[in-house]
């Protein structure tokens, strides 16, 4: 029996707490699980997605090898969609301000930590407060408060701004702590490798043992520069010469990163038993249109049109996944912490989330895992100054209902121009379904301008 806190006949994630607290029959050996997460890089980038315009050779391998999602929704920018997935919780649980993870949550590092996994994270970290002032924003250690043992990233403490964003960015001479430590010497390293090189290196250390490796990383997100591969790179100065046309590079980087950590799956021997998941954080930048099979795709990055939230979601793992196939089911960032902690036989009973485990679709399963997902996204920082719309939504793989009562069919109007007004009986059974599942958001936590109610927790 599920016990549900609302929607119990609807099959929309509210708090889902298991009342069987036994644990998932536990394999032979554990898995190893590493889950990369591109930064600004939606669904259409990617060849295997029908994209034309950047060469994904290892990403397009690897969705022919495994299970290619076609219907994963993040969230539409950076901090919200970083809080859900590593807490498998809807943002108005625990999203309280832009850069910023409360320290009372409970993230899948901590989940596998205390399982007996070996866990590192690497990439992009933003998450202290530093640009709020919030308490603790200068703690080196928060990342192992949320479960990693050990990390090497990117803005942990500190936040660039203004003339000393050069010395201070992501890329070229990155400014990048390990395990409490500034990693000196960097001064011609490009960032993305040595996350890459630290991702490797705790590979080959941890072989001997499960372990669970987030790398969120840089890549491809604004300022868009060269990258190693650029003739411009060869030139300290032109390393940060700025240029959407370097975009298509950084794609082509981040792919070949890919590469390289699989290779190293394949020299220890651990490629059969290892999960290996690539998603995105969100759409692409919004000055950037990509080429498709279906036309121009223009960055949402930010909207709540599906190009925001559409991003890729790609699941190899030999032995379990035999053959490549495509999965059209609805997969939400609230799924990712379910999934992973049964992966790992984590007692269901002790998994706090809004998602649904879709480990059933990795064993091979085709049944959906839901038929609709709601999402709750507020950019909180521009939220208080009344700038933007505090926005909810539920959706399925072609309609849209938005918490002002907007209707859209998303496949003939991508762009939601055109609220749907005069519905056909089956527009009119789904309308009433989602409205229903936003009643009860709205019961559970209503929003009211400069009138926060307390966060509902679990």
């Amino acid at each position: 029996m599920i016990n549900k806190i609302s929607l119990t006949t609807l099959g929309i994630g509210s708090l889902i707490v298991a009342s069987n607290c036994t644990s998932p029959e536990k394999k032979p050996v554990r898995p190893n699980i590493i889950l990369i997460m591109a930064d600004d890089m939606g669904y259409e980038a990617l060849g295997c997605n029908g994209g034309l315009s950047y060469k994904t050779p290892v990403l397009d391998r690897l969705a022919s090898e495994g299970i290619r999602f076609t219907n994963c929704y993040s969230q539409s920018l950076c901090t919200p969609s970083r809080v859900k997935i590593m807490t498998g919780k809807y943002n108005f649980r625990n999203y309280d301000h832009f850069e910023y993870l409360n320290p009372n949550q409970k993230t899948f590092g901590n989940y596998f930590q205390e399982a007996g996994y070996a866990t590192a994270i690497a990439g992009k970290w933003q998450l202290n407060g530093v640009s709020r002032g919030m308490p603790g924003n200068q703690d080196l250690t928060r990342p192992y408060h949320f479960g990693f043992d050990e990390y090497c990233l990117w803005q942990l403490h500190i936040r660039a701004v203004g003339k000393n964003r050069y010395e201070k960015e992501r890329y070229a001479n990155p400014l990048i702590y390990k395990n409490g430590d500034k990693i000196k010497g960097l001064e011609d390293s490009y960032g993305p490798d040595v996350f890459a090189d630290f991702v490797i290196d705790f590979i080959e250390r941890k072989a001997d043992k499960p372990f669970f490796v987030y790398y969120p990383m840089n890549l491809p997100h604004t300022p868009h520069v060269p990258t190693p591969n650029c003739p411009e790179w060869q030139d300290r100065d032109k390393r940060y010469r700025q240029d959407d046309l370097f975009f298509k590079p950084m794609v082509e980087y981040l792919d070949e990163i890919v590469g390289r950590i699989e290779k190293k799956l394949m020299d220890e021997g651990l490629r059969e038993n290892t999960l290996l998941l690539f998603t995105a954080d969100n759409g692409t930048h919004r000055r950037i249109v990509s080429e498709t099979i279906h036309g121009e795709v223009a960055g949402g990055k930010a909207l709540s049109i599906n190009t925001g939230n559409h991003v890729p979601l790609i699941a190899v793992w030999p032995s379990v996944i035999k053959e490549g196939r495509v999965y059209d089911g609805l997969i939400s960032f609230a799924d990712f912490l379910p999934t992973l902690t049964d992966i790992a036989g984590i007692n269901s009973c002790c998994v706090r989330t809004d998602g649904k485990s879709f480990l059933s679709v990795l064993e091979g399963g085709d049944a959906p895992v839901q038929n609709e997902i709601f999402i709750h996204y507020t950019t909180k920082q521009w939220l208080e100054e009344e700038k933007w719309p505090h926005t909810r939504w539920v959706m399925d793989g072609q309609y849209k209902l938005y918490r002002d009562k907007n209707f859209f069919n998303t496949k003939s109007d991508p762009l939601e121009n055109n609220p749907l007004r005069d519905l056909n009986s089956k527009e009119e059974r789904i309308r009433n379904r989602f409205q229903t599942i936003i009643n009860e958001k709205e019961e559970e936590f209503p929003f009211h301008w400069n009138n926060k109610p307390a966060i509902p927790e679990f």
